[in-house]
């Protein structure tokens, strides 16, 4: 196995840490959930990707989400049964290759590109006013 799969819009599993849990002081994921890769950055010491999540809770009406429609569920090897979200206003960041927190494991599937660039793009812009939290200090 190797970690050539973590690319955009590929969806894994990973234990997630939301940002009211870091502002609280926790420091690991409480379960492993499924994100969506959204951007990969290659740098010398390892590539730095984003992680959104991915949630059976909707969200309050002032955060940045998307409801996964059902052929996006199925392309990303989700649970069409369950309303899903994925919540763009936060964000982990972590290192490929140096995460104690990434598996190099095949992806449990993928959005289609049509589905997830405009959202990527629509962060990407908004960026700024969104909240990271930096798994690999």
């Amino acid at each position: 196995m190797s970690y050539d799969d973590i690319q955009t819009g590929a969806v894994i599993r990973y234990p997630y840490l939301w940002a009211r849990q870091s502002s609280s002081g926790e420091t690991e994921g409480r379960k492993g959930r499924p994100v969506a890769v959204g951007v990969r950055l290659s740098r010398p010491d390892g590539d730095l990707v984003l992680f959104f999540p991915i949630t059976t809770k909707q969200p309050e009406s002032s955060r940045f989400a998307v409801e996964i429609p059902d052929i996006e569920k199925r392309r990303a090897g989700l649970n069409l049964d369950l309303r899903l979200w994925i919540i763009l206003d936060e964000f982990n960041t972590d290192i490929v290759g140096r995460s104690f927190y990434l598996e190099p494991a095949p992806p449990i599937g993928r959005f289609s590109k049509v589905f997830f660039l405009p959202l990527l793009r629509d962060f990407i812009a908004r960026r700024k006013t969104f909240t990271e939290v930096n798994r690999f200090r």
